[in-house]
C-alpha cells in the first residue's frame, strides 16, 4: 500500500506540473508565443514605388525615376547547379565564385528570395529572363531607382539619397523609417524627404515549418511618393553652370519681388547618383576632395564681403544724415586713421556718394563709415539681412557674422579702434557673409526697400504653396537713400571708369557692385551683385568666385550669364 500512496502522490504532482506548465504556455504566455508562431509562418516579400519628382518651375524633370533591374533566385527549388551558375556569370561578366558566394551569404529562409544581382542593364535583364525557362527558381525583378536625368546640374539644390543613419533612424522611427531605407541627405532631397518618399507594398505568404511555400495571403500595393514643383528654371541654371565652368564658386538669381529662386549653383558639384552606386571609394573621394564639392557655397559659405558691404554703409551714413547727395571727399589713394594708414585702390579725386559707388572709392567710405559709426553700420547690416539666416527653405544655411564694439565687449575680446570702423567700412575684418544674403540684400535696391525671404518650393503634390511663403517686409528706408544708391549701382554699369562697365555691352541695362574681398596670403575672393533690367528689374543676381581675384572677374561671369539668357529669351 505504501508504494501505491507514493505512486499516486508522483504522478499527481506530474499532472500538476504538466497542467501550470500548460496553463503557462496557454494563458500567460499565450498571446506572445502566439505572436511568434504567426512571425515564423508568415514571410513579406516588399515590393518599393516611386520616389516623388522634382520638377522645374516648368514642369521639366530634375529628379526622377528610372527601371532598375534585379536578379532574384528561390532557394527552395534552387539546388546547386554549376551549368546555371556559368550561364548568369558569363550575362554578368562575374565569377562564378563570387555568385555562390552572394547566393550563401544572402540566405535567410528558403522561401525567401535573395537578390544576386542589382542594376542590371537593359540587355542583361532580356538575356537572364531568357533562362527563366528553363530555370523558374530565377527572376528579374524591375524596381523604381532615383535618376538625375541631367546628371550634376542643380545638384546642391536637389541633394543626394543614401542609407539612412543612427541619428536619423532615432529620430525618423515613428514616422515609418527603418533601418536599410534610403532618405535624403542635404537639398530638396531631405528638407522634404517625408513627402518625396514612397509608401512600400508587398506580397505576403504562408510557409510551412520548414520555410516552403503553402499559399499566398495577401498584397498592398506600394504608393508612390508626391511631386515637388520648384521655383527655378532649369534652363537658366544650366547657363549659370556652364558659366562658373566648376570653378569654385556660386551664382544666386532671384526674382527680387518675390524672393523665388530661379536659379542657385554651387560649384564644383558632385553626380548624385554615385551615391546610389555601389563604389565605395567615389563616394570617399568627394568626402576628401580639397575642392569641398558637397559644401553648397551660396548658402552655407562664409567670406568678407568686400566692397559688396558698401550698400549698407550708405544706407547706414545717408540715413543717419552724416552724408547727403552733396557730399563730398577727396580720395588721394589712401586715408591715414590714427597711426595706420588705410588704403584706396586707386586716386579717384573728389568723390560724391554716386561717383563713389562707381568706382568703389574706398576712401570715400571710410571717411563715411567713420561719421556713421560702427553700431550704425552693424545696424543697417542686420536690417539688410546680415547675421542671421535668410529663412531659406533648404538646410544647412549658415548665418555669417557682422561685428560690432557691443560685441566685443560683451565677449571680452577686445578694444574697438577707429581702425576697425574702417575696416568695417569696405567688408573686410571679422565679416562674413553667404553669396544668398548678398543677393536678398541687393534685391532691396531693386524693388525699392523691400526685404523678400528667399524660397524655392512652389508646390508639393500640385498643391500651391504661394501663401504659406513669407510677404516681402518694408525696410523703410527713405527715398532718397535708395534713390542715391540705385544711381550709383547704374553708374558703376554705365560709366566707362564703373568697375562694372564691363556688363554695359550686354544689350540689357544693369545696375550692381564690384567687390574684391582680401583674404591674405591667398588670392582675393570676387564679387559682383546686380539687378536687371535697371528700371523694371526682373532678376536680382549675385556672381562670387572662390580666390577669384578681382570683382571684375566675377562681372565677366555676370556679362556671360546675362547675354546667354537673352540670347534664349528669358529676360
Amino acid at each position: 500500500m505504501g508504494r501505491v500512496k507514493i505512486a499516486i502522490w508522483f504522478l499527481t504532482a506530474a499532472f500538476l506540473l504538466i497542467t501550470a506548465g500548460l496553463f503557462n504556455l496557454e494563458i500567460i504566455q499565450g498571446r506572445n508565443l502566439r505572436g511568434l508562431g504567426d512571425k515564423n509562418c508568415i514571410r513579406l516579400i516588399s515590393q518599393r514605388g516611386s520616389r516623388g519628382r522634382i520638377l522645374d518651375r516648368n514642369g521639366l524633370v530634375i529628379a526622377g525615376n528610372k527601371i532598375s533591374y534585379d536578379l532574384m533566385l528561390t532557394p527552395q527549388d534552387y539546388r546547386q547547379q554549376d551549368e546555371l551558375i556559368s550561364k548568369i556569370s558569363r550575362i554578368l561578366g562575374k565569377d562564378p565564385k563570387d555568385l555562390d558566394a552572394v547566393i550563401r551569404r544572402s540566405y535567410s529562409f528558403s522561401s525567401m528570395p535573395v537578390v544576386i544581382a542589382s542594376n542590371l542593364k537593359l540587355r542583361e535583364a532580356v538575356a537572364l529572363g531568357q533562362l527563366r525557362i528553363d530555370y523558374p527558381y530565377i527572376t528579374v525583378q524591375a524596381n523604381p531607382m532615383r535618376d538625375y536625368p541631367n546628371i550634376k546640374l542643380a545638384c546642391h539644390l536637389l541633394g543626394y539619397l543614401g542609407e539612412i543613419d543612427r541619428w536619423r533612424l532615432t529620430k525618423l522611427e515613428d514616422y515609418g523609417y527603418k533601418t536599410k531605407d534610403l532618405v535624403g541627405f542635404g537639398g530638396l532631397e531631405e528638407k522634404y524627404d517625408y513627402y518625396l518618399r514612397d509608401e512600400e507594398g508587398g506580397i505576403s505568404f504562408q510557409v510551412d515549418h520548414r520555410g516552403r511555400l503553402v499559399r499566398t495571403l495577401g498584397f498592398k500595393p506600394p504608393v508612390n511618393g508626391k511631386d515637388i514643383e520648384v521655383t527655378i528654371d532649369i534652363r537658366v541654371q544650366k547657363i549659370v553652370e556652364d558659366a562658373l565652368g566648376g570653378r569654385r564658386g556660386a551664382v544666386v538669381i532671384m526674382n527680387p519681388y518675390s524672393g523665388e529662386i530661379i536659379a542657385l549653383a554651387s560649384s564644383p558639384g558632385f553626380n548624385p547618383e554615385v551615391f546610389l552606386g555601389k563604389e565605395g571609394s567615389a563616394v570617399s573621394r568627394l568626402f576628401k576632395d580639397p575642392a569641398a564639392p558637397l559644401i553648397n557655397r551660396a548658402i552655407s559659405g562664409l567670406y568678407p564681403a568686400g566692397s559688396i558691404f558698401k550698400l549698407v554703409v550708405a544706407s547706414a551714413a545717408l540715413e543717419n544724415k552724416k552724408i547727403n547727395q552733396h557730399s563730398s571727399f577727396l580720395c588721394q589713394g589712401s586715408l591715414k586713421v590714427g597711426r595706420q594708414e588705410f588704403k584706396c585702390w586707386g586716386s579717384h579725386g573728389a568723390q560724391d556718394i554716386i561717383a563713389a559707388m562707381a568706382h568703389s572709392c574706398n576712401v570715400f567710405f571710410y571717411k563715411s563709415g567713420l561719421l556713421a559709426g560702427p553700431l550704425a553700420m552693424h545696424d543697417y547690416a542686420l536690417k539688410l539681412g546680415f547675421s542671421h539666416p535668410t529663412g531659406f527653405d533648404i538646410p544647412y544655411e549658415k548665418q555669417g557674422f557682422i561685428p560690432s564694439p557691443l560685441l566685443r565687449k560683451i565677449s571680452a575680446f577686445k578694444n574697438w579702434f577707429d581702425g576697425d570702423t574702417a575696416n568695417l567700412s569696405i567688408g573686410q575684418g571679422e565679416v562674413l557673409v553667404t553669396p544668398l544674403q548678398v543677393v536678398r540684400m541687393m534685391a532691396a535696391f531693386a524693388n525699392n526697400g523691400y526685404m523678400v525671404t528667399p524660397y524655392i518650393t512652389k508646390s508639393i503634390d500640385g498643391k500651391n504653396l504661394s501663401r504659406y511663403h513669407k510677404k516681402p517686409e518694408r525696410l523703410n528706408l527713405k527715398p532718397e537713400t535708395l534713390s542715391l544708391i540705385r544711381e550709383g549701382l547704374r553708374s558703376a554699369v554705365s560709366e566707362p571708369s564703373g568697375t562694372a562697365n564691363v556688363l554695359s555691352s550686354t544689350g540689357v541695362s544693369v545696375a550692381g557692385k564690384t567687390g574684391t574681398a582680401q583674404v591674405p596670403p591667398k588670392q582675393s575672393h570676387a564679387w559682383f551683385s546686380g539687378f536687371f533690367p535697371y528700371k523694371e528689374p526682373k532678376f536680382v543676381m549675385v556672381v562670387f568666385l572662390e580666390n577669384g581675384g578681382p570683382g571684375y572677374n566675377s562681372c565677366v561671369i555676370a556679362k556671360q550669364i546675362i547675354e546667354a539668357m537673352k540670347a534664349q529669351g528669358l529676360i
